[in-house]
């Protein structure tokens, strides 16, 4: 019994370091950021949501969000980031594509439930953000005055989000398979 203990405290400890080590190289990926729009180059990708996307699909959704609200804490108050306005969109952002992709990978583990994961999860992480952008974005920026460019600039907004989530997507099915046995190596 007591081996068996010990066992799930190292196994526990090896998941708990691979987890902080793929929310080092997000937080790493996401001091490197560009413009994707130029007429909305405030807006700017960064790398940093496809180790916790491989970390979702790798150990779970639960995981993936730990992983998402430890990165987008560090990103937002240690890293330069917009404080908490910038914690609140990443969290939404991230947790709601990582939520929603690994649940539908996790109940059938194929290559096919993996892309219908990230496309529905690309589509309704665009329709959430647009919808955060309405209302969080004039509450920090400026009031009802700030809805009026919010709603002017929503079209960039929606397609800067689906670029972003389509290329997380992409990169993921890229490498994934390749890291995943190391993942997984108990």
């Amino acid at each position: 019994m007591t081996e068996n203990l010990n066992n799930q405290n190292k196994y526990s400890a090896k998941l708990i370091a691979k987890m902080g080590m793929m929310a080092a190289i997000a937080c790493v990926l996401g001091l490197f950021r560009f413009p994707i729009l130029p007429m909305v180059s405030f807006l700017t990708y960064d790398f940093a949501d496809i180790p916790i996307v491989i970390s979702a699909f790798a150990f779970g959704p639960v995981a993936g969000l730990l992983i998402t609200f430890i990165v987008s804490f560090i990103q937002a108050f240690l890293l330069g980031g917009d404080q908490i306005y910038g914690f609140i969109m990443h969290v939404i952002s991230s947790g709601t594509f990582v939520l929603i992709a690994s649940l539908i990978y996790k109940r059938h583990k194929t290559k096919k439930t993996a892309v219908i994961g990230v496309l529905i999860a690309t589509v309704v992480t665009v329709v959430i953000m647009g919808i955060a952008n309405y209302f969080i974005t004039p509450y920090y920026y400026g009031g009802e005055g700030m809805r009026a460019v919010v709603v002017d600039l929503m079209p960039f907004i929606l397609l800067f989000n689906l670029i972003k989530w389509v290329a997380n997507s992409v990169f993921t099915f890229l490498i994934y398979k390749r890291i995943s046995p190391f993942l997984h190596k108990a």
